[in-house]
């Protein structure tokens, strides 16, 4: 006598039992009947995903890379101070307005500094500044010839402080992400505390990775740490190697001990890919930044 192959059904409590004799295509064909199982697509049937369009990051070196940064999908770069995270980051911005795309940037510790993506060349006919921090009206953006002022109750401030500008932030992103008419929406994360930064919800990063998902936009967010995780189709970690620093005087005669920091020597690993892509030839790049005083 035949063996039975039983086909248990928890929503229904009927099992269905088919004999491993029958040949393939009837099996498949009484599979077919069995409520749940006809609506599960047969493996012949499903399509590849085609790769993502890319474009370019701004950087040549990242680009040889990655391979560019992919549309409708999330990526997320992330390193230390002085890592070069916040460089490329601008330089990103700045690719992308300079293809007269509509651009947003999330600036949840109103970190943005618009002298230094001036000297990126952002086009700011395209950008979308949006301050997340409620202490930023009380900060008017700063013009031509002002420093930054860092403030003491800004840097002591808890972790648990910033929830009401991550709460911003994640309502903000819903917005844009609907809009679906940007070509490019990221996310600064990088003077977020790292405890605060992973108490962002896991659920988040997947309804924005659903919501980015077949659309041209590039979802681009940057931290000191991987916050989305596995919802990250592209992850890059940055990494300082060394300072340039230069001991020549300037034009308003520094004392003789003093040095201009001329440029900083970066390292960016790639650390993981979700994209279907030819490998990489390397898994890392070197590249270095410079001063905009440095010519």
């Amino acid at each position: 006598m035949s063996s039975l192959l039983v086909c248990a059904q928890p929503a229904t409590g009927r099992p269905e039992a088919f004999r491993t004799t029958e040949k393939p295509a009837l099996l498949l064909k009484r599979l077919s009947t069995v409520p749940h199982l006809s609506r599960v697509t047969p493996a012949s049937r499903l399509e590849v995903r085609p790769a993502p369009e890319t474009v370019s990051s701004g950087i040549a070196e990242i680009d040889a890379l990655t391979g560019g940064l992919p549309r409708g999908c999330l990526t997320e770069i992330y390193g230390p101070a002085s890592s070069g995270r916040t460089s490329l980051l601008l330089a990103t911005i700045a690719a992308a307005t300079q293809r007269q795309e509509a651009c947003a940037l999330v600036d949840v510790s109103d970190a943005f500094d618009p002298q230094s993506a001036a000297a990126a060349k952002v086009d700011f006919k395209n950008l979308l500044w949006v301050r997340c921090d409620p202490e930023s009206k009380k900060n008017p953006p700063r013009r031509r010839g002002d420093t930054k002022k860092f403030s003491s109750a800004q840097a002591n401030r808890s972790s648990r402080a910033w929830e009401p500008c991550l709460e911003l932030t994640l309502k903000t992103t819903d917005l844009l992400l609907q809009s679906s008419g940007l070509g490019l929406i990221a996310i600064d994360l990088g003077d977020i505390p790292l405890e605060a930064a992973r108490r962002i919800p896991l659920t988040s990063w997947f309804r924005f990775r659903r919501a980015v998902e077949n659309t041209p936009t590039v979802l681009l967010v940057v931290g000191q740490a991987p916050c989305a995780r596995t919802c990250a189709s592209l992850l890059l970690r940055m990494e300082g190697q060394r300072s340039a620093i230069s001991p020549q005087l300037s034009v308003r005669k520094i004392p003789e001990p003093a040095q201009l920091l001329e440029g900083l020597h970066l390292q960016v690993e790639f650390v993981r890919s979700r994209l279907e892509r030819k490998p990489a030839q390397s898994d890392r790049a070197a590249l270095e930044t410079r001063a905009a005083w440095t010519g």
